[in-house]
């Protein structure tokens, strides 16, 4: 028995607390009861929304709870098995009866009688998933869904060997932040020729991948998967249109910063050529950052840090570890990466992670805490759709909780040097991040509006977007077989198409928020929960006013945020070298009265 055949608990009355998904039938009974129920008045279809809602909750629990176990341990083969059962054989009658049930709801007679934000936010999402569905693509849907959970398996398995040790990637690449440059050099080679063995699996399964959401495309009434994938992802407040603006914005004004930043490296590593594995060690030269020794410790000084923000993000933090609601450690067979997984039946969210003591591993830990209360926030919204957020809300939660915490990880680096070099470290990420989201989301453009393209157009094609977005002082000379095939990397592409330009946009948001917090803390961290409450209520626009922050895409609104972490960074270099200057003059005092 495993917490994915288990009894969820936390029904409000239409479910009996005991109920199972082992198979169809045990809940096929209760999608039957809401199709045939009578609905004599409002107060029958404001019932009947909530009994759906509840079911909505126990079936998405269920199968989180499957992906969980199988990220775990993807080589526990009845981890294996009960996920892939449940996606064969529940997931392709569930979405058939959901069809049935929400045209049901649309059609209903008393339908505009049910008024409130969170109803009408609700109705739309409905209204969408019905004009969407066809019949024809639930087993390619299906089909899908397995096939992306072979990228996982892929990758959990790839280990190089180093020291005589045998490492996952994700450990392996801490030392890609070591000083003795040959080292570095050394293992960034060998991660990338693990990668490129298997290129070929990858490339097919990608080529299959592309198949089979085009034809899902076309089954649905759309030109192409690009233009499909926006309308699932209820993106309802922006176009295609808008995401290529975003990515001209970042060129415009993000890159020139980020050629200033490299510049400067180079200059302070005494560097003829920056290169690839220069890029993440400290630019003074100093080892690695080690904010925490193991999991626990990393969780104890989150849960500190996030306190310090606001009370209540630590009390929630602290109740997940009580729960057991935590999973930080990296090991062999676990999935590469990170997540917040929301349980709505419980109410409680889930945090995976693989930490290596570095800082990319607190950064991890405050990003997927952000998306851990704000689940936590929504949690007694009665509607699942209200506690299911876009993802350009979801990502604001996160990307936000980074830079609040900032100011506290004095917690994490009691050493004044080492706490400046760790800030000065994620405000660079933060801008490094957004032409990279950009280079992967104006390629997934092209792939699925060229829907015959060969591999090697997709090749030519993504190395000229590549470019366009990397900083001309890196030197990548001799790597081209690496840089051909770099995109392999990025999980979303294969599991989750389109989503990712989400996080560039609310990174950007972040940044508001985190302006807002150094001139205006307390009224900052207010709105921010305040937009948090709302959940999926109302729209994005709606939320980021409420954040007290803009929703927009522009070249203007762009240079005002990067001019602001520009300077912010300027700063912490000053900083920075004050420390040093005053520790140089401390050690010559010290050795003169010796």
């Amino acid at each position: 028995m495993t917490k994915a055949d288990v009894a969820l608990a936390g029904t409000n009355g239409f479910l009996p607390s005991d109920l199972r998904m082992e198979q169809w039938e045990d809940i096929c009974p209760y999608f039957q009861e809401l199709h045939e129920r009578e609905i004599a008045d409002k107060a029958d279809l404001r019932q009947w929304i909530l009994d759906k809602s509840e079911l909505d909750a126990f079936l998405s629990e269920a199968f989180s709870w499957r992906y969980i176990l199988l990220s775990l341990n993807s080589g526990d083969q009845q981890a294996v098995e009960n996920y892939h059962y449940a996606v064969q054989h529940i997931f392709p009658r569930m979405a058939s009866f959901e069809q049935k049930l929400n045209q049901r709801l649309v059609h209903s007679a008393f339908l505009d009688h049910i008024r409130s934000s969170q109803y009408t936010t609700y109705l739309r999402l409905v209204k969408n998933a019905v004009q969407l569905f066809c019949e024809e693509n639930v087993p390619i849907q299906t089909e899908i869904q397995l096939q992306t959970k072979e990228y996982g398996r892929i990758f959990s398995q790839m280990t190089i060997g180093v020291d005589g040790k045998q490492m996952t990637l994700q450990k392996a690449s801490v030392l890609l932040e070591e000083p003795d440059r040959d080292r570095r050099q050394q293992v960034y080679t060998k991660i990338n020729e693990r990668i490129l063995q298997d290129t070929p699996a990858l490339e097919s399964l990608f080529d299959e991948l592309v198949r089979r959401r085009n034809q899902i495309a076309r089954n649905a009434g759309f030109e192409n998967f690009r233009d499909y994938a926006f309308r699932l992802l209820n993106r309802f407040d922006y176009q295609p249109e808008d995401c290529i603006l975003l990515h001209q914005s970042i060129a415009h004004e993000i890159l020139p910063i980020l050629d200033e930043l490299n510049m400067a490296r180079k200059e302070q590593l005494e560097l003829d050529q920056l290169r690839p594995w220069d890029l993440n060690i400290d630019a003074s030269g100093d080892g690695p950052l080690h904010p925490f020794t193991d999991a626990a410790d990393l969780l104890s000084k989150g849960i500190e840090c996030l306190s310090k923000i606001h009370p209540d993000f630590g009390r929630i933090i602290s109740l997940m570890r009580e729960r057991r609601m935590l999973d930080l450690e990296s090991r062999p067979g676990k999935k590469p990466g990170g997540y917040n997984m929301p349980l709505q039946l419980t109410k409680l969210p889930f945090i995976f992670m693989n930490a290596t003591q570095t800082l990319y591993d607190l950064r991890t830990l405050m990003h997927e805490s952000g998306h851990a209360i704000h689940f936590y926030l929504t949690r007694n919204l009665e509607l699942i759709s209200s506690r299911r957020f876009p993802s350009e809300v979801s990502e604001l939660a996160a990307m936000t909780m980074e830079l609040l915490s900032m100011d506290h990880w004095h917690i994490f680096f009691p050493n004044e040097a080492s706490l400046i070099r760790a800030r000065i470290n994620q405000l660079e990420n933060v801008l490094k991040v957004l032409p990279w989201i950009a280079t992967i989301d104006q390629f997934q453009h092209w792939v699925y509006t060229h829907p015959q393209h060969t591999r090697e157009e997709r090749k030519a094609e993504w190395l000229a977007i590549l470019n366009r977005f990397s900083s001309n002082v890196v030197d990548y000379s001799g790597l081209e077989r690496y840089m051909e095939f770099l995109w392999h990397k990025q999980l979303h592409i294969f599991e989750a198409p389109f989503y990712y330009i989400e996080y560039g946009i609310a990174q950007l948001g972040a940044i508001a928020i985190w302006k807002r917090y150094r001139e205006t803390p307390a009224e900052a961290v207010k709105d921010y929960v305040r937009a948090l409450k709302l959940g999926h209520t109302c729209s994005i626009g709606a939320i980021y006013q409420a954040a007290g922050i803009e929703f927009r895409f522009d070249q203007e609104y762009i240079a005002e945020l990067a001019r602001f972490v520009r300077e912010e960074i300027r700063s912490l270099i000053d900083q920075l070298n004050a420390v040093h200057r005053n520790n140089a003059s401390s050690s010559v005092r010290g050795n003169t009265a010796a």
